[in-house]
């Protein structure tokens, strides 16, 4: 449990987007977060209820004194944005809550500012390995404490990303798995601090949360939807969409 400074909203916040299970509750009542952190993958869809609900008892907190429910929404792997989203749903109905939708790769650039101070106005650059020789990448720039998305979140081809970054001025941070993956490849813009690994995901998971509530960005949980940069998987999800309405007609 971590300080907080000032008051705020009681949001729960999950993250099944990679390989770790992170969880976060910051209750702005007491000025707290409580956050959780484990392997996830395979297991997260199993482990992850049991998680927040061992969160809220260490909180104290009930289901009806939640104001908003968070979740990584991608991009990320395809399971765990499926699982993130279906709880986060499920939770914010059966607790009449909207939801918060979190973008993944901004999540990185806040876990960096939380390792490294950024001044005002300061860019980050992050790039996610994407597998099959590709990268998930954005720009954000940190400006009256808040993110703004300079380069919206994208699926690149490695060498195209490496030429696009080229022709554009250095960041002053760099985070992402990438960094490492590709570091015999490409030659990252440089830089004052390069964060290939998470310094403390689940503890950006909740700062990111509460400034997706300052913003004004909660929505129905029926607006909340994973998202999916590559096409194959939009497809794929798009047709499973389409065989359960046929499915529905024919009852």
């Amino acid at each position: 449990m971590s300080a907080l400074p000032g008051t705020g909203p009681v949001i729960l916040a999950l993250d099944t987007a990679t390989e770790r299970l992170c969880a976060a509750l910051t209750d702005g009542r007491h000025d707290a977060t409580h956050t959780h952190d484990e392997a996830g993958g395979a297991a997260a869809s199993a482990r992850l209820l049991p998680v927040l609900n061992g969160l809220l008892a260490r909180a104290g907190v009930a289901g009806a004194e939640i104001d908003a429910i968070a979740f990584v929404q991608g991009p990320g792997a395809f399971t765990g944005l499926r699982t993130a989203c279906a709880v986060a749903q499920g939770l914010a109905w059966g607790w009449r809550k909207q939801v918060l939708p979190l973008d993944a790769l901004m999540l990185l650039a806040e876990d960096l500012r939380g390792a490294t101070p950024l001044p005002e106005g300061a860019g980050v650059a992050v790039a996610v390995d994407a597998r099959m020789d590709e990268i998930y990448a954005a720009r954000y720039a940190w400006h009256a404490g808040q993110w703004h998305a300079t380069q919206s979140p994208a699926l690149w081809a490695w060498r195209v990303l490496a030429d696009d970054w080229a022709a554009r001025p250095a960041p002053a941070a760099l985070a992402g798995s990438a960094l490492a993956v590709f570091s015999e490849r490409i030659t990252w813009p440089a830089a004052a601090r390069c964060q290939p690994e998470p310094h403390d995901r689940a503890a950006a998971l909740g700062r990111l949360a509460r400034q997706a509530w300052a913003q004004g960005a909660g929505v129905a949980a029926a607006e909340a939807l994973p998202l999916y940069l590559r096409d194959k998987v939009a497809e794929t999800t798009a047709e499973r969409a389409a065989a359960r309405a046929a499915g529905a007609a024919a009852r």
